[in-house]
């Protein structure tokens, strides 16, 4: 049995879903950045299915294209929580007004 495109969405909703709730409820900032990781791979499952069941290229590029952009928020993030980790031993995210000037 091969799985339709509604499997695949089926699960990318699910993950996307996921990815809210874990926005919506935590306050860590790494569990924070984590959801909103799973989010934009939900956005890449669901770009990567299309792709393949129109058999075109389309939904590939656009998946490169937000890796690349999943990448740079890693690297902003990290350093935002480094530096609020530093100033106050904390991860909180209503920490992070105390890192202004």
């Amino acid at each position: 049995m091969t799985a339709g495109l509604e499997h695949y969405l089926a699960v990318s909703v699910l993950l996307f879903c996921l990815g809210l709730a874990g926005v919506l409820t935590r306050r860590n900032l790494l569990v924070l950045y984590m959801s909103l990781e799973l989010m934009l791979n939900a956005a890449n499952l669901a770009l990567v299915a299309f792709s393949r069941f129109r058999h075109g290229i389309d939904g590939q590029v656009m998946v490169f294209f937000i890796i690349t952009v999943a990448a740079a928020e890693v690297a902003v993030g990290l350093a935002l929580l480094v530096a609020l980790y530093r100033r106050r031993r904390s991860a909180q995210v209503e920490d992070l007004a105390t890192l202004k000037l």
